[in-house]
């Protein structure tokens, strides 16, 4: 085979690897919540390992891997396990990683506080802008938080 007739095969083998790249780091970046009350975050894909800790409703985790109908999943403290995919949904929620998130009435630090949050508490996103998500809090209460002070999508 010549020169000149591998390069256009080389080029078609570049320009789809090109296009796969989007799928792959979507992929890479997918987040789930809990949609269960209780959800087990076990030590392996199935019901025979050990479940070491349960999280709550609309708890959020980024996907690290999948096996079958099981998700390795990594949450906001960077911890790992594997949960139940049909027990997982697509909604999004934040969980707070300050000590202390202060929601507030609009998307400013001069707006007025609604409701205080703490370090762990999940919020259900409602609403994206900037540097500001709009929540409401697990335990009622909606509000504007700052990005820097959640974990989630």
């Amino acid at each position: 085979m010549s020169r000149s007739s591998r390069l256009p095969a080389l080029l078609l083998a570049f320009v789809l690897s090109w296009m796969a790249l989007p799928f792959a780091f979507a992929a890479e970046r997918q987040m789930v919540s809990s949609a269960a009350k209780t959800l087990n975050m076990r030590t392996g894909p199935g019901q025979r390992y050990e479940a070491h800790w349960t999280v709550g409703k609309g708890y959020p985790f980024r996907v690290i891997g999948r096996k079958g109908d099981w998700l390795r999943v990594s949450d906001f403290e960077n911890d790992k396990a594997w949960v139940y995919r049909p027990m997982t949904s697509r909604t999004p929620h934040h969980v707070v990683k300050a000590k202390v998130a202060v929601l507030r009435r609009s998307p400013s630090a001069r707006s007025p506080v609604v409701k205080r949050a703490v370090y762990g508490d999940v919020l259900r996103t409602l609403e994206r802008r900037g540097d500001w998500v709009k929540v409401r809090h697990e335990g009622g209460g909606t509000g504007w938080v700052a990005r820097r002070l959640v974990w989630g999508w």
